[in-house]
């Protein structure tokens, strides 16, 4: 269920609906695309009030979850199926046809089933048959999940590029925080049907309006702790203390900090004192997991790593310059 949302998307944006399940995400495209009533409102697409035309009259292309492909049909024929049933000439859907093709590197497959391609390349043949429309925008409701890990990254590529080289606004939902982190440049973050913040990755990442965002966007998601306010000073009891900021116009009760902006220190030097728990190396990152008590768990990324850590105490010093404060109402302070 949709609340109430005023968004505007502007003409060309890749905009990305995010959130945890049940939040809205699909229900505001379905509204968008027309396959979901508003019950008050309105919708514009290019200045025009379509809230009560049907999906056909709104000149949108959607792309599915699944791939909807028909499988009697070959590839260059699933591309051009909705211009043929629109009653196309047959040289125009040739023509779209091929076109999509070449955009998304199909030209090879035009003359196979859908039975003899990879689930990438049937994602993309879903995606040239919203191309051959010419829509004013395309609409993607979670087009990657069916993929696998290295597919659904080579897919993201693949859209990345295709916004790019047509320009097309797209608006696309997903509950996988880096599909949009990385595709979009604007993202809407979405929780009960309630827009909680609009805006680039970067100011989502860096500058969250409230703990929902803060703990939504990242991964792993931000590290969250108690703490007091007073005489320009933060102080987590039991721990340690650091300047707050005298600019601040709220008292905070929650000190919030992201593991890269987190460093390892030897005990009692940091602002928090605790005991590793579980180191996870990865690679280029290695995780750190730390009991801090009553604080709870705290997360620190670092390659700052050595064998036999686990068990060990430790303390944990904060970057000043990256901290986030969040009041009793968890809104940013």
């Amino acid at each position: 269920m949709i609340k109430g949302v005023d968004l505007e998307i502007g003409d060309g944006e890749f905009v990305i609906f995010v959130g945890p399940s049940g939040c809205g995400k699909s229900t505001l495209l379905r509204l968008i695309s027309g396959l979901e009533e508003a019950s008050r409102g309105q919708i514009l697409i290019d200045d025009r009030d379509v809230t009560a035309a049907l999906p056909s009259e709104r000149k949108l292309s959607m792309v599915f979850q699944s791939y909807a492909l028909y499988p009697h049909m070959t590839v260059g024929e699933n591309m051009g199926f909705g211009l043929k049933t629109a009653g196309k000439p047959g040289s125009e859907i040739r023509r779209k046809v091929a076109e999509a093709a070449r955009i998304l590197k199909l030209e090879d497959y035009l003359e196979r089933k859908p039975k003899q391609l990879s689930g990438g390349q049937r994602q993309r043949v879903a995606i040239g048959r919203a191309i051959t429309r010419e829509p004013t925008g395309f609409l993607f409701d979670e087009p990657l999940s069916n993929l696998d890990a290295a597919l659904r990254v080579e897919m993201r590529f693949e859209i990345a590029k295709l916004h790019e080289t047509l320009g097309t606004t797209m608006v696309y939902v997903t509950h996988d925080q880096v599909e949009a982190m990385t595709l979009a440049d604007k993202i809407v973050v979405l929780d009960y049907g309630v827009i909680k913040q609009v805006g680039t990755p970067r100011q989502l990442y860096e500058k969250p309006d409230n703990l929902f965002v803060a703990q939504f966007i990242g991964s792993p998601k931000m590290n969250i702790v108690p703490c007091t306010t007073g005489d320009g000073q933060y102080h987590i009891a039991g721990h340690g203390s650091g300047p707050f900021g005298a600019d601040r116009e709220r008292p905070a009760v929650k000190l919030g900090i992201r593991p890269e902006h987190i460093s390892l220190t030897e005990p009692g030097e940091g602002i928090v004192n605790g005991r590793i728990e579980v180191v996870e190396y990865l690679g280029a990152d290695t995780f750190v997991y730390v009991d801090c008590g009553d604080v709870g768990q705290i997360i620190v990324r670092t390659d700052d790593v050595a064998d036999g850590m686990r068990g060990r105490p430790t303390g944990l010093a904060f970057d000043p310059a990256h901290l986030h404060f969040f009041d009793a109402d968890d809104m940013a302070v």
